[in-house]
């Protein structure tokens, strides 16, 4: 299982990676291979401003659909256009062309409580 070190994790298995004030998002290589084949996944909240655990999507796999959560307050300002075409791109890269938004980060402080790698580890064993 890949969990990056540069990156912080939820335990609702999103990964944020931080560019000063913009966080992109996406699901863990755990989550991915938890859900199995993804086969759609739907984000109309672009443009909006969410708080930390509000719904900013859904993942659709073969036998499941789950919501994809904000692991940080702020406004959604991308969301990744080539999930349309080719959802399973989270299957196959989660970290890179599997990403799922982008987030101008309203509090900084929220980024501090999200986990570390090594934290991470321990919740999924």
């Amino acid at each position: 299982m890949n969990i990056p070190a540069t990156l912080k994790y939820t335990k609702d298995h999103e990964w944020v990676a931080i560019d000063g004030d913009i966080a992109t998002v996406g699901i863990t290589d755990f989550a991915q291979s938890e859900l199995g084949d993804i086969v759609f996944v739907e984000i109309d909240t672009e443009g909006e401003t969410l708080d930390a655990e509000e719904i900013f999507g859904t993942i659709e796999a073969v036998k499941t659909v789950s919501d994809l959560f904000m692991p940080i307050s702020g406004e959604i300002t991308e969301m990744n256009a080539g999930l349309a075409d080719n959802p399973e791109s989270v299957n196959s890269d989660p970290y890179g062309d599997g990403w799922m938004v982008k987030i101008k980060i309203s509090n900084q402080a929220e980024v501090d409580a999200l986990m570390d790698a090594a934290a991470y580890q321990a919740l999924v064993g």
